[in-house]
Order: structure tokens, then C-alpha cells, then sequence
């Protein structure tokens, strides 16, 4: 049993007085807790007290005795039959909420002043207010935010039981798995909580921990912000239409799936761009935004060249390009790209100014492109946030992210485990902001006898790390090229491993890479060998 301390409503007896209200630091409330004259605190929501620097209050559990009588509250709108059901009495300006345990045990009093500060006399077992006077099991349970509201519904509905949370909206999840036993033997809870900012946080919060398919959420119409506004202006119709309209909780992420005629007969939009190669445009159906799609191969076999030339020709049609390269500087990446614009070599040998301004003019300075500066940076918290801002700020629906791996490379902790985190992270920032995004990735070492550097076949198992980049990708592509070909064949087999869109997946095409062009050219996909049907 949870003991709370009393905190002594006879203030004038230790000669402090209530100052304002501040954050608890030991539930985390931002303004349960109560600061007074002497320096001491009390906290409302979780009922922890501390004395003072110059504070010499001491606190006792005394056990609590009933004081006051139960009177109409003609301002409330509350008769006197309804006061004393439940135990609210008036002892001079000071109107007290008595407290019992589950089994009717007085425990303590709340206590109330004309000014709206709280006290509390005694203990409590965290049982919620009013609880006492009904049964265990039930159809039907209401629980209200403060005492007030609890009585002002039962007295417009007599017989239903109407409970409020012993601590308030900061304690509402709390005051649940207290006394979830008691709530689980009603087939209806229905959460019926101020219309606030407070009372909505509350409202999922409890939500949150009570029985599925059991919770509805009750709303008050008009301009109440809760039911003893409500019937205060004598409107209890108000309160018993929004319990009896309550509507089944449904958290976030759960839809009714008969809402989603107007998403299923739209038509799907045709792809933003397509494939400058035909093999990969076959197989993939074009580019189409809100995808994940990583590209993969063993190192050295052309991975950021075939990033900056999808980069290019996207580019040359117009398309805002953000492009995040980690591994190099931006005059680096800005050479590629112009690079593979040309069709000339720019970041080898010693390209004259004249070449290199005529070559900016024809390429960057006209496209809408914009780069990462932060060569040596790799707090993927910034690199998120740069990518956010690429899409949200400047409009590119295309950014290319090179690598994953170097990306993680300064973190701590199980490989593994962060692999899936910033894949989870990357996938839900492509959902949240509609963007197509190209990420890069390296490849662990297969066990047979052909590294990846020898033109090894790359499976899905074999990237790095964690299956979670297989998995929150849309499409994975492969490139495979031996780089120690006796004849210098530069030949990549580009190679889909993963295809959500329609699922076609196998070799593309083969592309081939020309140094002095620093771009891709397609060739017919050579017939992958096939055992059954090749002898």
C-alpha cells in the first residue's frame, strides 16, 4: 500500500502560506508541486513533501476525522443529497473531498480553499474518489479528472458509477495501474476528462494501460470544460450526451480500414522519373517518391559513381537534388557530378580554369543542387536534421545519403543494434517527409571462395550488419564488378535483390564505366546460367 504524506491543511497553524506552483522533480509534473512561504513543497500528483531551508514544519501521519457538513452548493449545481453520498463537506470556506479505501476505510481528505489551492489531511491507498460506493463489476464506469465532476454526472445519471482521479491529470496513468484490478471488472470504462491540452495528454496516457476494446472517450459539447461547468449552468444534458456518445478508443496508428475508399480508388500516380537505363527501368518501374533504396556493392566497385550519375541525369530534368556525401569534400563531389555531366574526367590530371568555370556554368550553376558541408562530421543526429531540412526547407524530394556505414562510425555500443535504429530513423524521416532517398551501403565478406572484389554474387544477406536495411528498404540494388579481370573489363552487373513495387527482382542489366567520361553505359543483361535447362 503507497502512503502519502499529510500535508497539513491548517496552514495558519505553521505560519506558511501557499506561494506558487512549480515542477516536481520526483514525478515529473510541470506545476503539481506547491511552494510555500517556509521554503517547504508539496506535491499534488504524486503527494511528496520536503521541508524547507528555513522550514522547522513537521509532518504527521495524523489520522484524518470527518469535519464539515455536506450542504448544497448552489453555484455548483449540486444537491445535498449528492454531497453527502459522497462525502463532500464543507468545513467553513474550506470545502473537503474525503477519501476512502476500496473497502471504506476513511483514509484522508482533500481539502479546497475559496482560492483554488489544495491541501491533503492522511493517507490514501491511491483508490480513486468515489470508488468505495460502487461495486467491483459492472457495465459501465465513468472516470472524471476532479471530485466536482465525478458527483455532478452521478447526480445527473443516479446509480451509474462516477469515480475521478485521485491525483489528477498529471497522475492519470498511474491512478489506472493502481486500480486496474477494480476496472477490469466492467466491460465499459469510459474516460471523461477535461477538454484541455492537460486533460487530452491524460486521456492517453490512462488510455494507454486499461484493457483493449474496453475504453471510450468521452467529450462534453458546448463551451464546458468539463461536467461540473456543465451542470453549474444546468446543462446536464450535456454530460449525459457525451457519455452516452463516447466513442471507442482507438490509439494513433490504428484506422478503420472502411475509411479508405478515397485512398484505394485513387489512382497511383505514374513514377516521377524514370531509369536512365532501360534494363533497371524495366525491372524497377521507374522512381517514385516516399522510397527507400539502397545501393550496395563490395568496396571500390563504383557505388558513388553510380550515385552521381542517377544524380546527373535527375538533375539535367529539373529536380532539386540534396546529395549528402560523408566520405568527401564537396569540391570532390562537385567535381564528379560535373564530371559525369560533361562527359570528361575533371578530378583527374590538371584541367585548366577556363575548363573548369566553363564546366560549372553548364552543370551546377543551373541545377537545383544542394550538398552536405560537413566532410569529417558524422553526428547522425545533425546528419538527420540536415536531411529534414533539405526536404522540408529546400525542397528536395531526392537526396542521396553516401554511406550508411561511415554514418555510424563514430557511435558506441552493438553494431547491430545501431544499424537498426538509424534504419528505423531513415525510414520513418523518407515516411514523414515524402522524399525518395538513395542510401548507400557497404557489404560484409561472403564465406565462399569469390570476395566482392572479385565480382562475387551479393546477396541480401550479405549487408552489413543488421537485415533491418533489407527490410526498411522499398528496393536494394547490387552492383558486382571484378576488379581484378585479366582483360580490364570494367563491367558491372547491376543486380535487384529487393523490389516492393512489383516484386520483379534479378540481374538488370550490365553497365560498363568509362574513366574518361566518368559515366555508365547499358548493355543487354548476359542469361543468368540456369542448371536445369543450360546442359
Amino acid at each position: 500500500m503507497d502512503k502519502f504524506h499529510e500535508h497539513s491543511s491548517r496552514l495558519a497553524d505553521i505560519e506558511s502560506e501557499f506561494d506558487r506552483h512549480i515542477a516536481c522533480n520526483e514525478c515529473g509534473s510541470s506545476d503539481g508541486n506547491s511552494l510555500y512561504t517556509d521554503g517547504h513543497t508539496f506535491c499534488f500528483v504524486c503527494h511528496t513533501w520536503k521541508p524547507g531551508a528555513n522550514s522547522d514544519t513537521t509532518i504527521t501521519l495524523n489520522k484524518v476525522s470527518m469535519k464539515g457538513e455536506a450542504v448544497r452548493l448552489p453555484k455548483r449545481g449540486l444537491y445535498e443529497e449528492t454531497c453527502q453520498k459522497y462525502k463532500i463537506y464543507r468545513d467553513g470556506n474550506i470545502l473537503r473531498f474525503y477519501y476512502f479505501s476500496s473497502d471504506g476505510i476513511l483514509k484522508g481528505a482533500k481539502c479546497k480553499t475559496p482560492k483554488k489551492v489544495f491541501t491533503y489531511e492522511g493517507e490514501s491507498d491511491g483508490s480513486f474518489f468515489g470508488q468505495n460506493l460502487f461495486p467491483s463489476n459492472g457495465k459501465r464506469v465513468v472516470i472524471f479528472e476532479g471530485e466536482l465532476d465525478a458527483a455532478s454526472a452521478y447526480q445527473t445519471m443516479p446509480g451509474w458509477p462516477m469515480v475521478s482521479l485521485p491525483t489528477g491529470a498529471a497522475g492519470a496513468k498511474k491512478s489506472m495501474q493502481r486500480n486496474l484490478p477494480w476496472l477490469q471488472g466492467y466491460e465499459e470504462i469510459v474516460l471523461f476528462f477535461d477538454d484541455d491540452p492537460a486533460g487530452r495528454e491524460a486521456t492517453e496516457a490512462a488510455a494507454s494501460v486499461l484493457p483493449p476494446g474496453r475504453v471510450k472517450i468521452a467529450h462534453i459539447q458546448g463551451d464546458y470544460k468539463d461536467a461540473s461547468d456543465a451542470l453549474a449552468a444546468g446543462d446536464s444534458e450535456a454530460i449525459s450526451r457525451a457519455i452516452w456518445d463516447a466513442r471507442e478508443y482507438r490509439p494513433d496508428g490504428i484506422i478503420d480500414a472502411k475509411s479508405l475508399l478515397d485512398v484505394v480508388t485513387t489512382p497511383n500516380p505514374p513514377c516521377i522519373h524514370e531509369y536512365k537505363f532501360k534494363g533497371l527501368q524495366d525491372k524497377l518501374h521507374g522512381i517514385r517518391y516516399g522510397e527507400l533504396i539502397t545501393i550496395t556493392a563490395g568496396t571500390g566497385a563504383g557505388k558513388s559513381s553510380f550515385c552521381r550519375d542517377l544524380a546527373v541525369d535527375l538533375l539535367k530534368e529539373g529536380e532539386a537534388v540534396g546529395y549528402v556525401a560523408l566520405e568527401e569534400s564537396n569540391r570532390r563531389t562537385a567535381l564528379g557530378l560535373m564530371s559525369a555531366a560533361v562527359g570528361k574526367s575533371l578530378h583527374l590530371g590538371e584541367p585548366t580554369h577556363d575548363e573548369l568555370t566553363k564546366a560549372f556554368d553548364s552543370s551546377i550553376n543551373n541545377w537545383k543542387l544542394y550538398l552536405f558541408d560537413g566532410f569529417g562530421s558524422f553526428d547522425p543526429d545533425i546528419i538527420y536534421n540536415r536531411i529534414e531540412y533539405l526536404a522540408s526547407g529546400l525542397d528536395c524530394k531526392i537526396i542521396f545519403l553516401d554511406h550508411l556505414s561511415i554514418l555510424l562510425s563514430g557511435l558506441d555500443g552493438d553494431e547491430r543494434r545501431t544499424i537498426d535504429i538509424t534504419m528505423t530513423r531513415l525510414r520513418s524521416l523518407v515516411e514523414r517527409t515524402g522524399i525518395t532517398l538513395f542510401l548507400v551501403s557497404h557489404l560484409k565478406r561472403p564465406n565462399g571462395e569469390h570476395s566482392h572484389e572479385e565480382g562475387g554474387r551479393v546477396t541480401l544477406g550479405q549487408l552489413r550488419g543488421s537485415a533491418s536495411i533489407s527490410q526498411l528498404s522499398d528496393t536494394c540494388l547490387a552492383l558486382e564488378r571484378d576488379q581484378q579481370a585479366d582483360n580490364g573489363d570494367n563491367s558491372v552487373t547491376l543486380r535487384v535483390l529487393k523490389q516492393r513495387y512489383s516484386g520483379e527482382t534479378g540481374i538488370a542489366c550490365t553497365l560498363k564505366y568509362d574513366l574518361e567520361t566518368c559515366s555508365f553505359t547499358e548493355h543487354e543483361a548476359t542469361k543468368e546460367f540456369d542448371a536445369t535447362t543450360d546442359f
